[in-house]
């Protein structure tokens, strides 16, 4: 069973008559009534009964007409989807990210872009750096969100957001009473800080800048999440060093101030297969960065 054999009978069978049906399909009538009888035959069944006046569907066609409508459906869709696919504009895009960048507009670029491109399904997954890295070499996603790292010659970095760090302190703390924290004043409180392997180029970035201001510091307690981070500075357990963008957060218990001496600064890169990006791929990029600019303004 042939698409065209489908599209020849649906013809027939909606004009019920085949002269008006050929003119349609811009084919002969002669070729047109060959064609169904052949279609008939393959089948074994009669679509069509005929009189000298008249055209009407057996049982067999009006079942097949409803089938026929669906399939042509159908194929019309797959085809329409693997055009638009080859574009951008359909498909699967699936998006690895780090926890901050639920604050640096992804859910706003996703709203965005699936509204615009309804055909693309949008997946995302949060996974750190690392994770990100062996994701994209398994082929298990197509983009990725993370930060600092190094990176292996199949995987590209693009950096598109960089950010200071802040100090987090639970709210009653009593350096959260000065508008700037100098990081030396640090020196004596419990830290709260993601385990090396977590992050290691920032967990290394931020000893070395405490290891600068004169101290080293004290690591009383470690967290995988900047979620768990902030609740365990709430519940009074250390400070910590968090981005900017954290700050979003809003909680009584937490106090947020600009460090006066220290150069920390969190990037965010987007992460893909070296190669032809995908332009899927592409279009959600602009998004999420057209995203990030709407949020940097917002913050000036």
């Amino acid at each position: 069973m042939e698409l065209k054999q489908l599209r020849y009978f649906v013809a027939v069978a909606e004009e019920l008559h085949f002269g008006r049906a050929a003119k349609r399909l811009f084919i002969s009538q002669p070729a047109l009534s060959f064609d169904i009888r052949k279609f008939e035959e393959s089948l074994g069944v009669q679509l069509f009964a005929r009189t000298s006046k008249s055209v009407s569907l057996t049982n067999a066609g009006e079942v097949l007409l409803g089938e026929a409508r669906r399939l042509l459906s159908q194929a019309a869709e797959a085809e329409r989807l693997t055009v638009r696919s080859a574009s951008g504009l359909a498909g699967r895009l699936r998006i690895g990210f780090v926890h901050s960048m639920l604050y640096r507009g992804l859910p706003d670029a996703v709203r965005r872009f699936e509204a615009d491109y309804a055909g693309v399904e949008v997946v995302l997954a949060e996974l750190n750096t690392q994770a990100q890295v062996q994701a994209l070499q398994r082929g298990q996603i197509d983009l990725g969100y993370a930060h600092w790292g190094h990176f292996p010659p199949e995987v590209e970095s693009t950096p598109i957001y960089a950010e200071p760090f802040v100090c987090c302190l639970p709210a009653a703390h009593p350096l959260a009473r000065h508008e700037r924290v100098a990081l030396a004043t640090l020196a004596q409180e419990p830290f709260i800080l993601f385990p090396r392997d977590a992050a290691p180029h920032y967990h290394d970035l931020i000893i070395a800048q405490c290891v600068s201001a004169g101290f080293s510091p004290l690591i009383r307690h470690e967290a995988r999440l900047w979620q768990t981070v902030l609740s365990m500075v709430e519940f009074g357990m250390g400070v910590a060093l968090v981005p900017r963008v954290l700050t979003q957060v809003r909680s009584d218990q937490l106090a947020f101030r600009p460090l006066t001496d220290a150069t920390l600064e969190s990037r965010t890169l987007e992460l893909r297969r070296s190669g032809p990006a995908e332009p899927v791929g592409l279009r959600f990029a602009e998004y999420l960065r057209a995203a990030l600019d709407a949020g940097s303004a917002g913050d000036a």
